[in-house]
């Protein structure tokens, strides 16, 4: 019941017009571009964290089974 009442909390068309003309008029257009890059740079940082992580339980787990072999 509640999931299907979530999406009549989304913007349509028309409100998604109106939020990224305010984002202009706060920013102004030579800001954004600025903006979009760093959130870019952090979503890569966060995406290559999050994958040295499995990495590392990954070599923890083969340590551990190199350990139990001997």
């Amino acid at each position: 019941m509640y999931s299907s009442n979530v999406f009549l909390l989304m913007p349509s068309g028309y409100e998604w017009i109106l939020v990224i003309l305010a984002i202009v008029l706060l920013f102004g257009g030579r800001k954004i571009p600025e903006l979009m890059r760093g959130l870019g740079q952090g979503m890569r940082e966060f995406k290559k964290a999050k994958d040295e992580g499995f990495e590392d339980k990954d070599t923890e787990k083969e340590k551990k089974e190199a350990i139990k072999d001997k």
